[in-house]
């Protein structure tokens, strides 16, 4: 039986199971591990049954966890989460300038970038990314574009600033979530 989301109904992946749920459960799975620094049967096993259980709500109710998986998505998620890694690096080293700097020289304002993500977890990722890295937030997401707070405005051309904070990000998320 599938649950109708605005009207449409609930996609099916294999074994019969809502589209998304095996990802989204391991997903959540790993992340409970990770938290509970365990791998203790009643922990492991406390884990699994609520990560079983948030997932296949999740699944079921949204069309958001529908990502399909395959090796080049994976590669894409490995660089993605790299460059998501340089970036933060880079972002904390200019604001450790700013912060020791004997004069604060920054302009700050709010910028319009233009992205290409269609999906909503493939959005939510990209704004993520961008307020995780000191320096910028994402105030507002409006069709195709963002605005983002920017601690330090290089350019307020949107397709520079596209590439400038964007870009990094955007072309390893399209080819995960689209």
């Amino acid at each position: 039986m599938t649950v109708p989301t605005g009207g449409k109904r609930a996609p099916r992946g294999g074994l019969g199971l809502p589209k998304g749920f095996l990802g989204l459960w391991l997903f959540l799975f790993i992340l409970w591990l990770i938290v509970n620094s365990s791998t203790a049967l009643p922990i492991a096993a406390t884990g699994a049954v609520i990560s079983l259980v948030i997932a296949w709500i999740f699944a079921r109710r949204s069309n958001v966890w529908h990502i399909d998986h395959s090796p080049r998505g994976a590669w894409h998620f490995l660089a993605y989460t790299a460059t998501f890694f340089t970036e933060l690096v880079k972002a904390n080293i200019n604001m450790l300038r700013y912060v020791y700097a004997p004069r604060i020289d920054i302009r700050p304002g709010i910028v319009k970038v233009h992205i290409r993500l269609k999906s909503p977890i493939g959005r939510l990722a990209l704004a993520n990314s961008i307020a995780l890295t000191p320096g910028s937030l994402v105030m507002d997401v409006r069709d195709d574009a963002m605005f983002i707070h920017w601690l330090d405005v290089k350019t307020t051309d949107p397709d520079k600033a596209t590439e400038m904070i964007v870009g990094p990000f955007e072309k390893h998320l399209e080819v995960v979530f689209g």
